[in-house]
């Protein structure tokens, strides 16, 4: 469903990952850690298509519905509004799974702007459902969630997996996910490269 070849990623043109690759299947989950800084985030914008890959081949992206660091709300619209933009937007049209997948039924008429940090969370990670995308790509997703909260979310991810989905996920949170696995991005830290003034020595 998703596959990297020998893909390298840079940052504002600093290269940061060199020859990550990996293949994700219907029902698999790959988990990647690192330290703050190590391109995970990198990574994952370049597999979602809001950057090119320096080197290297993604296959799948078009399958792929991402969620970063900020939740994709507009503030005026209620929660109802802004799932039906979302659902519009990929061509789906229900949202009451979305809605009750997580426990935000009694907050379908609230503005997003009127929301706490953690149910702006619920609701962008919401919107992965209503995008109907078979690859969830998913940048640090439990911040500003609670206990319950990061349970309801690692349900809706085990669901879509059993359903034949697949994730790709950024977290330092053990989800408890069925058929996961972790990809660990500091070997694959690139080399920091020589300035143009020593090439000349090398």
């Amino acid at each position: 469903m998703l596959t990297l070849d020998s893909v390298s990623v840079t940052r504002g043109g600093v290269p940061v990952l060199d020859d990550v690759s990996l293949a994700l299947g219907r029902g698999q989950a790959v988990v990647l850690r690192g330290p703050n800084g190590s391109g995970k985030t990198t990574l994952l914008r370049t597999v979602a298509g809001l950057q090119p890959p320096a080197a290297g081949r993604i296959e799948g992206a078009e399958r792929v519905a991402y969620a970063g660091h900020a939740d994709g709300l507009k503030a005026s619209l209620s929660a109802a509004e802004n799932l039906r933009f979302w659902a519009s937007a990929f061509g789906t049209h229900d949202i009451l799974p979305a809605l009750a997948a997580f426990d935000l039924e009694a907050l379908a008429d609230r503005r997003a702007g009127e929301m706490s940090a953690g149910q702006k969370r619920r609701l962008g990670l919401a919107r992965m459902l209503v995008t109907e995308r078979p690859v969830w790509v998913l940048d640090e997703p439990t911040v500003s969630l609670d206990t319950t909260s990061v349970g309801l979310f690692a349900k809706a991810v085990s669901d879509h997996l059993e359903n034949g989905g697949a994730a790709l996920i950024a977290t330092h949170i053990d989800l408890g996910l069925p058929d996961s696995r972790t990809l660990d991005v500091t070997p694959y830290r690139a080399r920091p490269r020589a300035a143009a003034a020593d090439e000349a020595f090398l």
